[in-house]
């Protein structure tokens, strides 16, 4: 939702609206997959999904299906939901807890939590059989402030590097101790890079967002991350105005503490090529961006409190929950006219 150039910046030269194919062409997008999805680093989850040892989700990408799991060690693995064997989906169900092994439902090959083959029925008959040769394969996996990201490329930037402007940005927030009160999933008709375009200025606020614009000023989005994967940066609120919500009133205790110079604006960033990132005083709104296809794409909605908030008086979490449906519900409709058109 912010604007990255204020009306004091010149826009670069060339600037312009991809060409059509970038938003219709089936060759574009599986490039697309390959070269961004399969390559960068993805956000999957939050590190509270999976809390326990053996907890899991599946994650698909493009034609690819990860498992995301707590291991034995309580690390966080990603492996490709494939058995070695006759290449069969080892599991099917969005989300659960594994025993204490990976078990295939054709033949029985078990694997262990670290990704190990512990058992594969008579294969000691074969000659030259080694287990130890065939675990599954695995993702890279990165942790930062409870989110959980992935990489499939055979050698990843290393997360550190990737996201250093970002990496100690956001401590104020506690980040981790976070929770999710509310999540709606949303199918949008619409190429995903739209969306990544509709959510990086704020042009259309005013006729677009009236709601948005009465509580924040669509000029004063600012750009602090010039370098990496990131775009956008915070809109100050307007007098009066405590946080984005429907009343224009915090709904729950501050993350911040008092005194925060940040309790007077929200931030909005884009974190190529798949999250939307929002830190407000008081909540952070998430959106997890996944294309289906040329022209569908699924989003994912969260809004992530403290703990402690739902205790006191004046937790309220529908106040930002109405207000930013309402506004995704704008952002959607016009990125799919932006689609037909």
């Amino acid at each position: 939702m912010t604007t990255f150039y204020s009306t004091s910046e010149t826009m670069r030269p060339g600037a312009c609206t991809l060409p059509r194919e970038y938003y219709m062409s089936e060759a574009v997008f599986q490039e697309e997959i390959e070269r961004i999805f399969y390559a960068r680093w993805l956000c999957v989850c939050r590190e509270e999904e999976i809390p326990e040892v053996g907890d899991y989700i599946l994650q698909e990408i493009g034609t690819e299906n990860l498992i995301i799991v707590r291991d034995s060690a309580r690390e966080i693995q990603a492996y490709y939901n494939v058995c070695r064997h006759r290449g069969t989906r080892l599991c099917t169900e969005a989300k659960g807890r594994f025993s204490k092994t990976i078990q295939c439902p054709y033949h029985a090959w078990t694997y262990g939590l670290d990704g190990r083959l512990l058992g594969a029925p008579h294969m000691q008959e074969v000659s030259d059989f080694d287990r130890a040769d065939y675990p599954l394969h695995s993702v890279a996996v990165a942790c930062w402030e409870g989110f959980v990201f992935i990489n499939m490329a055979q050698t990843p930037e290393p997360f550190e590097q990737a996201y250093a402007p970002f990496i100690d940005k956001f401590t104020p927030w506690r980040l981790p101790e976070l929770r999710a009160a509310r999540e709606i999933v949303y199918e949008v008709n619409c190429n995903w890079k739209l969306l990544f375009q509709n959510y990086s200025e704020c042009y259309h606020c005013p006729p677009l967002h009236p709601e948005l614009a009465k509580w924040s000023e669509y000029t004063s989005g600012k750009n602090d991350l010039p370098e990496g994967p990131f775009l956008s940066g915070s809109m100050q609120f307007n007098d009066g105005v405590d946080s984005m919500t429907e009343s224009g009133r915090r709904c729950a205790v501050p993350i911040l503490g008092e005194g925060s110079e940040d309790m007077d604006k929200a931030y909005y960033y884009t974190l190529y090529p798949n999250l939307f990132f929002a830190p407000h005083p008081d909540y952070v709104m998430i959106h997890y961006v996944w294309p289906q296809d040329i022209t569908h794409t699924r989003i994912i909605c969260r809004w992530l409190f403290h703990p402690e908030a739902e205790s006191k008086p004046e937790y309220n979490p529908d106040d930002a929950v109405a207000f930013w449906d309402k506004v995704n519900r704008q952002d959607w409709h016009i990125c799919e006219q932006s689609q037909q058109g």
